[in-house]
């Protein structure tokens, strides 16, 4: 194997289960979709996947679900549980301050995944958004504000796996982060910006605020994300608005931690 090429195999076969895995009960036809798997591979793998007992088949139905064993993947990971607990006053006192919906959310490899968020207490929101709900890295404020605040070292390594990944990866916002100023820029700022949001449940209906939730002693431990409506609010108004409350709220939760 080439130096740094994945092995497409298990990348398929680990698609396939985090689509099981969300979805919870889907039909072959449904875990090809998500996964974005050929369908005649992933009935192959969904039969592996059986095999060694990390999914079923429903007895009534032909369908997928994951079974407990899908837990033992997860042994040894150190989650975000003081992160989510010292984050959630402030995050719900900032939402009655500004009262647009606030969402906390941690890198996890090619994503952004939502940790905790404040969608149900405002009315200012199309839909909510519960925690392991994901984004693309590349393609949500969260993920910029993170991706500028890393080392420049963890940056290109991470840069360098999302290249491998065409489909699924933002080419121009690799450049951007390469070769523009953009990482620097965010960094200066202490924020990042989205506008029209595409990986939504409304692609196209909401904008976002991003900042960084920095520790002394650990980096870069989350991000705080304000979402607002794009047709009601222009993004510097938004800023100029909302960015050093979320700063705020960032560097208070950042020192709890």
């Amino acid at each position: 194997m080439e130096k740094g090429v994945p092995i497409r195999s298990l990348s398929r076969g680990l698609a396939v289960l985090q689509a099981i895995n969300r979805g919870s009960s889907l039909s072959m036809m449904e875990i090809a979709r998500s996964s974005e798997v050929p369908y005649p591979t992933a009935c192959r793998i969904v039969q592996t996947l059986l095999h060694e007992g990390v999914i079923e088949r429903e007895p009534a139905r032909k369908r997928y679900r994951p079974t407990a064993l899908v837990q033992t993947l997860a042994h040894g990971f150190q989650g975000d549980a003081h992160l989510v607990m010292a984050a959630r006053p402030h995050i719900v006192d900032l939402t009655r301050r500004v009262g647009w919906p606030i969402s906390l959310a941690t890198h996890v490899g090619h994503t952004m995944v939502i940790r905790d968020s404040t969608h149900a207490l405002t009315a200012l929101t199309f839909n909510n958004y519960y925690p392991g709900f994901s984004l693309p890295v590349l393609e949500c404020a969260a993920g910029l504000a993170y991706l500028s605040h890393i080392s420049a070292e963890e940056r290109t390594h991470l840069l360098e796996a999302l290249k491998l990944l065409p489909k699924r990866a933002n080419m121009h916002a690799i450049d951007l982060l390469e070769n523009g100023t953009l990482a620097a820029d965010t960094l200066r700022d202490g924020y990042a910006t989205r506008g029209f949001n595409r990986f939504t449940h409304n692609p196209g209906k909401t904008s976002s605020i991003a900042v960084p939730v920095l520790t002394k002693d650990k980096g870069v431990a989350g991000t705080l994300t304000l979402a607002f409506f794009s047709s009601s609010t222009k993004m510097e108004d938004a800023i100029a608005q909302f960015v050093e409350p979320l700063l705020t709220t960032a560097r208070t939760i950042g020192q709890e931690i």
